[in-house]
């Protein structure tokens, strides 16, 4: 009965490592290159997918090809809401901190989606709900976010969405971006500075070790967001940051 247990528990192990090789692959892969990557028999692979597919969690497609299934997009949008609830904490304590609206983003395909938000608590602040969409190169959790993409899959995102200006300051040319996601790298944080709304600052950091790419952020009007509040706020998201990853892991309080 232990081996039946400890059989199952591989099994499942297993299962999940396959569902996550289909996502890093684009969400569509074969089964020898699932063989290939995993190091798993073909037959092994073959039976996984095969429960996968019985369970709605992977689909077969008509070139043979399996992607990842529909059941999936309910566990992702559930997982996706209590994300936002735990960050919630940590997102006051940056308003505590900061005086500033803080967000929490993740990139859920070519879009930034906001999951989470505190308000500040200033009448001049910015608005963004939480569930809205937006393109990642004109905001400073988009490109906080790209900056660990690699640059061939940020060329094609943009080349999929184009890059329209939000503003008169968003970055619309993908050299330009590209070399603005450098520097992000190089400083360890993100500004959108007037690009996704004028007299907007918004800075923001990625969520490190995240089990899915998060990122949070403060915004606030420029006069408030200035050069000089910058290094003070910078230090304080990374923080936060620090410390919601370590949560996220188990390694906290939630």
């Amino acid at each position: 009965m232990a081996s039946d247990r400890a059989g199952g528990v591989q099994s499942l192990e297993r299962a999940f490592d396959l569902l996550e090789r289909m996502a890093d692959a684009g969400g569509e892969v074969g089964l020898s290159e699932l063989s290939a990557s995993s190091g798993l028999p073909l037959p092994t692979i073959h039976r996984l997918v095969r429960t996968l597919v019985d369970c709605g969690y992977v689909r077969q497609q008509p070139n043979r090809r399996y992607a990842l299934g529909p059941r999936l997009i309910r566990l992702g949008e559930s997982s996706s809401r209590l994300l936002g609830t735990w960050a919630r904490p940590y997102l006051a304590e940056l308003v505590e901190a900061t005086g500033e609206t803080a967000n929490m983003a993740l990139l859920d395909g070519d879009e930034v989606v906001y999951v989470a938000q505190v308000p500040s608590r200033h009448s001049m602040r910015m608005f963004t709900e939480v569930g809205r969409r937006v393109l990642p190169h004109s905001t400073g959790v988009g490109k906080a976010l790209l900056a660990y993409v690699p640059p061939e899959e940020v060329r094609a995102l943009l080349a999929r969405t184009g890059m329209p200006a939000a503003t008169e300051r968003t970055i619309v040319d993908p050299d330009e971006f590209l070399a603005e996601l450098e520097r992000i790298r190089t400083q360890g944080y993100a500004v959108d500075d007037n690009e996704q709304e004028v007299g907007v600052r918004c800075l923001a950091v990625t969520v490190p070790d995240s089990p899915t790419a998060a990122a949070i952020s403060i915004s606030g009007p420029a006069g408030r967001v200035t050069e000089a509040a910058t290094e003070k706020i910078v230090p304080v998201l990374q923080g936060v940051a620090r410390q919601l990853s370590a949560a996220l892991a188990g390694n906290g309080t939630l």
